[in-house]
C-alpha cells in the first residue's frame, strides 16, 4: 500500500522485476517507493511483497551529520504496521531477522527490485488476466457440519 501521507501522489501498483528506489515525495511527509526512473510517480506494495535490495538495507539517523545504520540485511518483506492510528507512518519492512523498520527511515536512493507478490495478489492478478473466465463451479454448502 501507500501511506497516508502520499495519498496525493500519482501511484500504480508494484509488480514482479519491478526496480523501486527509495525517495522522498514532493509535499509529503514521508518517504516511499518510486519507480527507477518516475521520481514523481509511487509504487505501492502490497504487504507481503518480497524486496531484494542491491546493498545492505540502511537508515537515516535522527542526527543528520552522522552515518546512516546499517541493518545487516539486503532481503525484506514489504509490512503495514500501527494500521490501529490513523495518523502514524503505517508502511514498514521486515528482515529475516523479524526486525521492522519503518520505510519513511530508509535512507534515500536505495534501489530494491520485486521479487515476488503476496500469494493472494497472484492469484487476483492471474485471474484478471484470463481471456475466459473459468465456468463456474457449484458445490454443495455443509449445513451445521452434517
Amino acid at each position: 500500500m501507500c501511506d497516508y501521507s502520499l495519498h496525493h501522489v500519482m501511484s500504480t501498483p508494484a509488480k514482479v522485476g519491478d526496480v523501486l528506489k527509495t525517495t522522498s515525495f514532493l509535499g509529503s511527509s514521508t518517504r516511499g517507493f518510486c519507480a527507477a526512473g518516475e521520481p514523481n510517480v509511487a509504487v505501492c506494495v502490497m504487504p507481503g511483497t518480497e524486496l531484494a535490495f542491491s546493498a545492505e538495507i540502511e537508515c537515516d539517523r535522527a542526527i543528520g551529520f552522522l552515518p546512516h545504520r546499517r541493518l545487516g540485511a539486503t532481503l525484506a518483506r514489504f509490512r503495514q504496521v500501527d494500521l490501529d492510528k490513523p495518523y502514524a507512518h503505517h508502511d514498514a519492512i521486515e528482515l529475516p531477522n523479524g526486525r521492522i523498520e519503518l520505510l519513511t527511515n530508509l535512507s534515500q536512493g536505495q534501489t530494491a527490485t520485486v521479487l515476488q507478490l503476496p500469494a493472494d495478489e497472484q492469484a487476483q492478478r492471474a485471474a484478471s488476466v484470463e481471456a475466459e473466465p473459468a465456468p463456474a463451479r457449484h458445490e454443495p454448502i455443509p449445513l451445521f457440519g452434517i
